[in-house]
């Protein structure tokens, strides 16, 4: 679609596009990967409990067991029971662990099917708006930090919320005074906790983009590999993803800092706290107040009060930082797919059957024409994509320092607007071959586009077979057409797999018929021979096809779309990159299946698309004539000179 995008367009402001900062998420937001957990988060919680009960027993038997020293009498069970308590005490804690483990991985897998599902569905427009690492980022490194809500002690924290309350009755029981003491301490480290740990979700937030912007960066230097190194500009590649590794850097950093405040925080609870336990319990035995065994039991308590206390600091800046990925996560997930707003954009909400779109094409009514294959009534369409003015933000941070840096990571997106077609009309009758032709940026792809409904005309109408393209399904819709993109992509795999890409239930026979058709064969007998594979079919193409040439990647694609056997077939410069003998022998190839089919051909070659039935010329997203080949040569003067300098015309 290269062609169409290539006039400039203008800017306006818009809150869309990939603003510096997502929505925030909410805990709620967060309940619903637990509660799909929530057989194994039962089982969790009903450990938890039960290593709280096992764990609260051991300060009593062992205030006990030195009780009974103290006075010389026999401890008789009560150190085997406390052996048997702590040994069960263990158990339990490591099963909840591989528990807890599995449960957080479940998260993750929940939350990466999800989010995978719905941008493998968005519409091609918010494609256009966002970049394709940022993207990859969102599955990747945002879904992970989900885990740790659940391995740093959400879930634990119901079983250590009952240790911890247990902990408090014993030492209040115990002590009312030493319990005010500790109870003191820890309530200031939990409000300083708590105010510290807000601050962590906008910053996780903020270095999630940042990840997500270098990863975007890496993929597109990755995917564009030897077009930068062909053109020297490795270094300068590597000097602006260096840029984006260091922001992603400062941000980590401000995360790491908010949360190494609260470590020391805990720490000098926990050793304030003892160090009080130490100082005036040891006062009160030796006042009488209490005894020996309850300062010890005491003492034993306060240790179990504190780690369920870290478990819930632990939790609390986990489930922010969980949170500020959720936000990114949630951003996506709220976009509509293309079949939600299939309704919504369909006249009347209505869906019509495919059966009857059929029977409209055939002309279901005696002596009536058949509807036209495809119809475009005063159509207009304008290219919306985000345009963050990130170069220019780079030119301001240079010398600016740290508030520069601020004030440009903090620039508006922008939405760029290219208007690409203009009250397109035209028809292409059922059964014919139909070409588009015309210069760099007609909007010719655009056409197609909009008939495979990767986007909808923002005026006007475009018909299939008499029914607007919004009454209908896309999935049927698409079944209809086989469509061969200008840049013949390839999918890594094998060949077979690329082929089987919209026919999943081909044989091999039928996947060699095609192949030798489009006059692969010879790429099919060479795989066999140079890997000793039983079929070519199981041969690699590499990523991104690499190991084919760029006519076998065209001829490829047409092959895939040919095996679907569509009754309607688009080819966007379907030739362009074959040489004379196999442009011929794919011209053949097409006829052979054009037979009750209908052809919508982009082509600048106009060499190839002489003979079609009928040739539609476009100039800046218009039409400007209609018509055959001779006919266009003697009415059209922009289709004259594209004739005469391809020397199909002479000289005048």
């Amino acid at each position: 679609m290269a062609d169409d995008t290539a006039k400039p367009g203008r800017r306006r402001s818009s809150t869309r596009g990939d603003e510096p900062r997502g929505p925030r998420a909410t805990f709620r937001q967060l309940l619903p990967y637990l509660f799909e957990q929530r057989s194994g988060a039962i089982w969790i919680v009903a450990l938890s409990i039960a290593g709280a009960l096992f764990s609260l027993s051991q300060p009593l038997l062992v205030g006990a067991v030195i009780d009974r020293v103290q006075h010389a009498q026999p401890l008789d069970w009560l150190l085997w029971g406390l052996v048997v308590f702590v040994v069960a005490s263990a158990l339990v804690n490591g099963y909840q662990h591989y528990l807890l483990q599995r449960l957080g991985e479940g998260v993750v897998l929940t939350s990466r099917r999800r989010l995978i599902g719905k941008i493998l569905h968005l519409p091609i427009s918010e494609f256009d708006r966002r970049r394709t690492g940022d993207l990859v980022s969102r599955v990747g490194s945002d879904t992970t930090l989900l885990r740790a809500v659940l391995t740093q002690g959400l879930v634990e924290a119901i079983g250590g919320a009952l240790l911890f309350v247990g902990a408090l009755i014993g030492m209040l029981v115990i002590d009312p005074l030493l319990f005010a003491v500790t109870f003191g301490v820890v309530a200031v480290a939990l409000i300083v906790v708590v105010a510290l740990s807000a601050r962590i979700r906008p910053a996780v937030a903020r270095s999630q983009e940042k990840v997500g912007d270098l990863a975007a960066s890496v993929d597109r230097a990755i995917s564009s590999i030897r077009t930068i190194r062909a053109a020297g500009a490795a270094e300068r590649e590597q000097s602006e993803i260096e840029a984006e590794a260091e922001a992603a850097y400062r941000h980590g950093i401000r995360v790491a800092r908010i949360s190494a405040l609260i470590v020391p925080i805990s720490f000098i609870a926990m050793q304030v706290s003892f160090l009080a336990v130490l100082g005036i319990g040891g006062f009160r035995v030796a006042t009488g107040s209490i005894t020996v065994a309850q300062l010890v039991t005491f003492i034993i308590f306060l240790f179990m009060m504190i780690m369920p206390l870290g478990q819930a600091i632990g939790a609390i800046s986990a489930v922010n930082q969980a949170l500020g990925a959720l936000g990114r996560i949630q951003e996506i997930a709220a976009l509509p797919t293309e079949s939600a707003r299939d309704t919504e954009l369909s006249p009347a909400g209505r869906i019509v059957p495919l059966a009857v779109v059929e029977a409209l094409g055939a002309g279901a009514d005696p002596g009536a024409d058949p509807a036209p294959a495809i119809r475009f009534d005063d159509v207009a369409f304008t290219y919306r994509s985000a345009a963050p003015d990130r170069v220019d933000a780079r030119e301001l941070v240079r010398g600016g320092g740290r508030g520069a840096r601020r004030d440009a990571e903090a620039m508006p997106a922008a939405i760029v607007e290219t208007p690409v077609l203009h009250d397109v009309s035209f028809e292409v009758a059922r059964g014919t071959r139909v070409a588009l032709v015309g210069p760099s940026g007609a909007g010719k792809s655009t056409i197609l586009s909009l008939i495979e409904r990767f986007y909808d005309p923002d005026r006007g109408a475009v018909s299939l077979h008499g029914a607007d393209l919004r009454t209908l399904d896309r999935r049927e819709l698409r079944s209809q057409l086989g469509y061969v993109e200008q840049d013949a992509p390839v999918l890594a795999g094998t060949v077979r797999d690329n082929l089987r890409l919209g026919a999943p239930g081909a044989s091999d026979a039928e996947c060699e018929r095609v192949l030798r058709a489009v006059n692969l064969g010879a790429l099919l007998d060479r795989a066999a021979a140079q890997a000793g594979l039983a079929s070519g079919l199981d041969a690699q193409v590499g990523e991104r096809g690499i190991m084919l040439s760029g006519g076998e990647k065209q001829r490829l694609a047409i092959a895939r779309a040919l095996l679907t056997a569509p009754p309607i077939l688009l080819l966007d410069e379907s030739t362009a990159s074959l040489d004379g003998v196999n442009e011929r022998l794919m011209r053949e190839a097409l006829d052979s299946v054009a037979t009750g089919r209908t052809l919508l051909v982009i082509a600048h070659r106009l060499s190839t698309v002489v003979d079609s039935d009928r040739i539609i010329v476009l100039d800046e997203g218009r039409v400007v004539g209609e018509g055959t080949h001779d006919e266009l040569v003697e009415t059209v003067p922009l289709y004259r000179e594209l004739a005469r300098h391809q020397l199909l015309v002479a000289e005048s």
